[in-house]
């Protein structure tokens, strides 16, 4: 959502519109990039759990 700014906005009111932008921009920033990461380490994971050797199983499933 953005910011609306009053009828007759102050040189004050610009400046406060630009710092929560910008303050909204590095939280997505931010987000985006854990997602990424988070991404990427499953993967890895996966990648490992398959080259992992298949390990016996048991006659009994307890």
């Amino acid at each position: 959502m953005l910011d609306r700014l009053p009828e007759a906005p102050a040189e004050g009111d610009l400046e406060v519109a630009y710092v929560a932008r910008g303050a909204a921009l590095v939280a997505c920033e931010t987000a985006r990039e854990l997602a990424v990461e988070t991404l990427l380490a499953e993967r890895a994971l996966q990648d490992r759990w398959r080259e992992a050797p298949p390990t016996r199983r048991r006659p009994w499933p307890w």
